[in-house]
């Protein structure tokens, strides 16, 4: 049986939590419209309910808590000039920012496969919880998009050069690199995960954090900042490629080789997002600025031709348009930050975070 809509968001409360837990397992749990609006929901009840005093989002089945949104959804809408997929945006994004700004302690539980999507609906909470088992990337360069979800606040805010790597290569990174780079805040070991999400609803989320988290196995990124603080911090993406071609460092080169094989206008996009979002401000700005970006894409053949070759087809091979770095213009990014007018995504913001008492 295809589960409905309901069945793909379970809620429940027990004692002190509320439990969301995305339920498509067949899909790597891949969000969709209707997720994002049973999500949404559940928050805005909850935030309402004094008997609710903490939110823990998991992901059914144990590959991973959400690989990120419908791919082959968008695909067809692309392929139609739809607008479903804006539309889901619109709402998704709206999401993303309700989750940040949430006023209760949110523990979002990112075991196994954590992409896209899935890094807006828990990268953004106020307890992020890592395992042994999580991967988590933005890797949208590869399918010809840019990373979305509030990806470009969050990886705009890491140290160094480190957000660029992630953002333009695509590289999923465990426990403790995400640790590294403000993507998760504790690493908990995956045998702990049924006790600890069970104690949430009896103990005080301090209590429960103290008992569970353990120190995180060793990660890969930090031996290489030297050379990903240096190319990374170059102007352009044709210099951060010759950088790294130029450095003498084998990792180096292999990630010059895996940015020479992402689309070529997406690389320059993702750039130019990235460091806009470092100027823009609070969360709020950054997805609107996203959104003017994900529509635009919409548009863009690299869109279709990126899901085709790595989703429908599989075949590997995509067929950039333009084909090299050198033949996108300045003019070619600029359309995707161009105001949508009436279409714009407006969110209400404060720049005064949330204080959340626990």
């Amino acid at each position: 049986m295809t589960p409905t809509d309901d069945e793909n968001v379970l809620l429940r409360t027990e004692g002190r939590a509320g439990y969301i837990t995305l339920n498509r397992p067949k899909a790597l749990n891949a969000l969709n419209h209707a997720m994002a609006l049973r999500v949404e929901e559940a928050l805005t009840d909850w935030q309402k309910d004094p008997a609710v005093e903490t939110v823990v989002v998991t992901g059914a089945g144990e590959r991973g808590l959400c690989a990120g949104g419908d791919i082959r959804s968008i695909y067809e809408d692309a392929r139609a000039g739809g607008s479903a997929s804006a539309d889901f945006w619109r709402d998704e994004y709206r999401l993303n920012a309700l989750i940040a700004r949430y006023p209760k302690p949110y523990v979002a539980v990112m075991d196994g496969i954590v992409m896209g999507g899935g890094v807006g609906v828990s990268a953004h909470g106020s307890v992020r919880i890592v395992t042994e088992r999580s991967r988590v990337a933005m890797p949208e360069t590869g399918i010809g998009f840019v990373p979305d979800v509030g990806g470009t606040y969050l990886l705009g805010l890491a140290p160094g050069g480190l957000g660029t790597h992630l953002a333009l290569t695509g590289t999923a990174v465990g426990a403790a690199d995400a640790l590294l780079c403000g993507l998760a805040d504790h690493y908990v070991p995956s045998e702990l995960l049924p006790a600890l999400t069970g104690d949430l609803a009896h103990a005080p989320l301090r209590d429960v954090l103290a008992r569970h988290v353990r120190q995180a196995p060793p990660g890969e990124l930090d031996a290489h900042r030297d050379w990903i603080d240096h190319c990374y911090a170059a102007a352009t993406v044709e210099a951060i490629v010759d950088r790294l071609l130029d450095s003498g460092v084998p990792a180096a080169k292999d990630a010059a080789t895996t940015l020479l094989a992402k689309s070529p206008t997406a690389l320059k996009v993702t750039l130019a997002a990235l460091r806009r979002a470092r100027d823009l401000g609070p969360l709020e700005r950054v997805l609107e600025q996203e959104y003017r970006v994900s529509c635009a894409a919409l548009t863009s053949p690299d869109l279709v031709e990126g899901i085709r070759a790595q989703v429908i087809d599989k075949d590997r091979s995509p067929s950039w348009s333009p084909a090299t770095l050198a033949e996108v213009t300045d003019a070619d990014v600029a359309r995707f930050f161009a105001p949508l007018g009436a279409r714009e995504l407006r969110l209400a913001t404060s720049d005064r975070p949330q204080e959340v008492a626990w």
